[in-house]
Parts: C-alpha cells; sequence; structure tokens
C-alpha cells in the first residue's frame, strides 16, 4: 500500500512538472506574438484587446469550474476579490503595457530575461514590509546585475530603451506579484486574475482610442497574434498554471516556470530564421552568457534556504 502511494506521488508530480513545462513554453512562446503583434498596430491596442481576450478565457474557465463544483463551490467575498483584483490590474496594466512598448525596441530573448528578473526583486522588496533577506538574495541580485551589463550595455555604455522599459516592467510586475501574495489567502485566485485582466484591458483601450487610432484591419491582420497572446497565453497558461502547482512545491514550480525566459531566446530565434520576425533576434557571444548568467541568478534565488546553511547543519551534525 505504501509503495503504491509513493508511485502515484510520483506520477502526480512528474505530471504537474509537465504541464508547467507546458506553461513555461506557452508564456516564453508568447514574447514572439506580442513582438509580431506590434508589426500591425500600436502596443496599447494589442495590449488592451488581448487582455480583454484573457479576461474572457478565465471568465469560461470560471463559470465552468463553478458549474461543476454546484453547491460545494467555495463562497466569493466579492468586495475584497474585487479590492484586490482593481489593485492586482492596476499594477498589471503598468507592468504589461511598459513590457508591450519595449519588446518593439528590444529582442524576444532579452525582454525574456530581463522580465524574468521579478523573481529577485520581490524577496528584495520584501524589505519595505520588514521581511528578513537571505544573504543568496543579495548574491543573486549582484549576479543578475552583472548578467544585464553584459546582455544589455552597448560599447557605448548606453542602455536601450526597449531594455529599461521592460526592467521596469520587471519591478511592476514584482509588486503586483506581493499585491497578489498580500491577499492570496482570503480570495479566489481566478475571479482576481480575470478582473486584473479586465482593468488591464479596459485602460489600455483606453490609451489606444487616444493614441493608437485602431482600426478593424488592424485587429484582423493580427488577429493570429492577439488570439495566442490572449487566449494561451492569459487564459489556457494561467489555467495550467493553477493545475500544475496543486501538490507541487513551490521551489519546483518556479524552476520551472522561470524556464520562460529560455524559451522565449531560442522561439524568438526560430522566428527570425523562419522569416516570422524581421528584427533580427540573434543574440552575440556576450549577450548569451549574459543571459546565463541572468538565469543562474533566478535559479539561485529560488533554492530553499537550507541548501546555503552548511557550517551550522555540520555543526549540529557534530554535536550530536
Amino acid at each position: 500500500m505504501e509503495n503504491t502511494t509513493m508511485e502515484n506521488t510520483r506520477t502526480k508530480t512528474t505530471r504537474n512538472s509537465l504541464i508547467l513545462l507546458l506553461t513555461a513554453a506557452i508564456w516564453g512562446m508568447a514574447f514572439v506574438s506580442q513582438s509580431k503583434g506590434m508589426d500591425y498596430m500600436h502596443p496599447f491596442t494589442f495590449n488592451g484587446v488581448r487582455s480583454l481576450i484573457g479576461a474572457a478565457s478565465i471568465l469560461v474557465y470560471i463559470l465552468i469550474s463553478r458549474k461543476i463544483a454546484g453547491d460545494k463551490a467555495a463562497p466569493l467575498d466579492w468586495k475584497l476579490n474585487v479590492k484586490a483584483g482593481l489593485l492586482c490590474g492596476i499594477f498589471l496594466t503598468i507592468a504589461s503595457t511598459l513590457q508591450q512598448f519595449g519588446i518593439k525596441y528590444t529582442s524576444v530573448g532579452k525582454a525574456g530575461f530581463i522580465t524574468t528578473l521579478y523573481i529577485i526583486f520581490v524577496p528584495m522588496f520584501g524589505i519595505f514590509l520588514k521581511k528578513k533577506v537571505a544573504p543568496v538574495v543579495w548574491a543573486a541580485a549582484v549576479m543578475a546585475a552583472v548578467g544585464m551589463y553584459l546582455l544589455c550595455m552597448t560599447e557605448s555604455l548606453r542602455l536601450g530603451a526597449g531594455d529599461i522599459m521592460v526592467f521596469l516592467c520587471a519591478i511592476a510586475f514584482a509588486i503586483q506579484i506581493m499585491t497578489v501574495d498580500h491577499y492570496a489567502a482570503r480570495i479566489d485566485g481566478a475571479v482576481v486574475s480575470c478582473i486584473q485582466f479586465t482593468v488591464c484591458g479596459v485602460v489600455c483601450c483606453i490609451g489606444a482610442l487616444i493614441w493608437g487610432q485602431p482600426t478593424f484591419g488592424q485587429l484582423q491582420e493580427g488577429l493570429g497574434a492577439l488570439l495566442y497572446a490572449g487566449v494561451l497565453s492569459c487564459g489556457v497558461g494561467y489555467t495550467l498554471q493553477i493545475v500544475g502547482q496543486k501538490g507541487l512545491n513551490p521551489t519546483v514550480a518556479a524552476l520551472i516556470m522561470s524556464l520562460e525566459s529560455v524559451i522565449a531566446t531560442i522561439s524568438g530565434w526560430i522566428a527570425y530564421k523562419i522569416g516570422f520576425l524581421t528584427t533580427d533576434q540573434t543574440l552575440t557571444a556576450r549577450q548569451i552568457a549574459g543571459c546565463v548568467i541572468v538565469f543562474a541568478a533566478v535559479i539561485l534565488v529560488q533554492l530553499p534556504p537550507e541548501w546555503f546553511r552548511f557550517g551550522k547543519k555540520n555543526a549540529s551534525i557534530k554535536n550530536a
């Protein structure tokens, strides 16, 4: 019986890991669709429409899941969920808008790796919440800074406008994640996500009407990119994340999902080689080295703290 239970647990862990790997692939390739969307429409237009498509996709998931649950569906605190959704929506709007504009001026691979820095910013921002920051986080921050230098700085020691935007986007995503964490135990994740995507979609569509001059022709030409970013990246990707993370170690889950940066680089390069993207997505040896260092920093900050307490562990064993 015990062996059967362990085998079932391993099977479930493997299945969930594969689900999260698929999630990372969907999110990583979304950078290509976001870049391609800029060929047809203004960043505000793309971001607004894809966010509303994402909100609609998640709404379908909510309705179906609650229908299946029936009387067993958990009651919702609508006031709290709406409040959390609005706050998260504001930060999501800032983050996704900066990312969308940034991708217009930088490569898909660089955008993927810079965005992933939010994983390091989250524990660092914990200082403002009077949370202790482990030394390994500071070490990861230094590594990330070195990687960013190699990845983004030109010979004239100037950061590109797109790189700066995506860097600020990572900071905004970190704040959004901390906001979610603040409400996580008291809210319905799907409902809040639906609300935040709706907020982002409405705000960006207003921006599109003011600055983007959207037309149905633009939407029709960029429909493929919009559907991928909206339905798959926002809707399906979010749903798979919920399913995949259940019962899986959070550190393992974060490590798998951070692979989106690697997949973004590879998919961007392939898209350029086959002519889907017209902007050169090739990375130099120096930029690849920067990607490796940034990714190493992202992995480092996600490892369990006890892995870095060799001295204390050895001492306790010796005393025993």
